[in-house]
């Protein structure tokens, strides 16, 4: 249930916190990564910690340090990072529904910290008609994300050289089984439904016949357009 009265709460906030703590030391070892690689590819402390401060973008940073150099290319820097992040193409129209109400500064500026794990365990609270627990998720469990990935890139400049890869420990896997968990509990709801089919069957068919990594933003696009088209048509009625 949507009502204009929606609204963040402290506690929620809190609760949303420590929620995610036990994903964000994950979050933390790539953080590790990342600032070891940024070092190594000339960028000094101030550059990297803020560029993970405000751009909070972990596979878009990575993909940004394969550009980066003396001279930096701005276009193919551009096109890149909105292929990375095309998916939150897709965030954002699911969350729409849920946070239409709130006011435009307060829906924007959660946004910020939105990402992959914070979304997917809050869009279970909000398919539960739990609307203070969601927002609570979205924001509180966004910041504890966002600060554990600033450590992390801080740290990497110091001690980064003990993960040179954390695929080895099998960290790579945790975020996708964790977002196939997000996604295969809780309530489920048609309109959802139809955003992640849509979503998923033009991805596989952009993988196939299209060019290389152009699924990613073919599924985000195909699901932001299905999610807005039925968030309108639930408006109108």
């Amino acid at each position: 249930m949507h009502t204009n009265e929606l609204k963040f709460e402290l506690n929620a906030i809190k609760a949303g916190f420590i929620s995610l703590i036990p994903i964000s030391l994950f979050v933390l070892v790539f953080g590790v990564a990342f600032g070891l690689a940024a070092s190594q590819a000339g960028l000094n402390q101030s550059a990297a910690i803020l560029m993970s401060t405000f751009v909070f973008a972990g596979a878009s940073q990575f993909g940004v340090l394969e550009l980066w150099g003396t001279q930096v290319p701005v276009l193919p820097l551009a096109i890149t990072v909105f292929a990375i992040n095309a998916r939150h193409l897709l965030i954002g129209a699911t969350l729409y529904p849920y946070i239409q109400h709130l006011k435009p500064a307060a829906r924007y500026g959660v946004m910020l910290v939105a990402s992959d794990a914070n979304w997917a365990i809050s869009m279970r609270a909000f398919s539960l008609n739990d609307s203070s627990k969601g927002l609570g998720l979205l924001l509180g469990g966004g910041i504890a994300l966002w600060l554990f990935w600033i450590i992390g890139t801080w740290i990497g400049f110091y001690f980064g050289n003990a993960i040179h890869n954390p695929s080895v420990f099998g960290v790579d896997m945790v975020m996708g089984c964790f977002l196939l968990t997000m996604v295969l509990e809780g309530k489920k709801e048609s309109k959802t439904f139809l955003i992640w089919m849509g979503a998923a069957a033009s991805s596989i068919a952009a993988y196939l016949y299209l060019p290389e990594n152009s699924h990613i933003i073919v599924g985000a696009l195909t699901g932001g357009v299905i999610g807005i088209l039925i968030g309108e048509k639930n408006n109108d009625d």
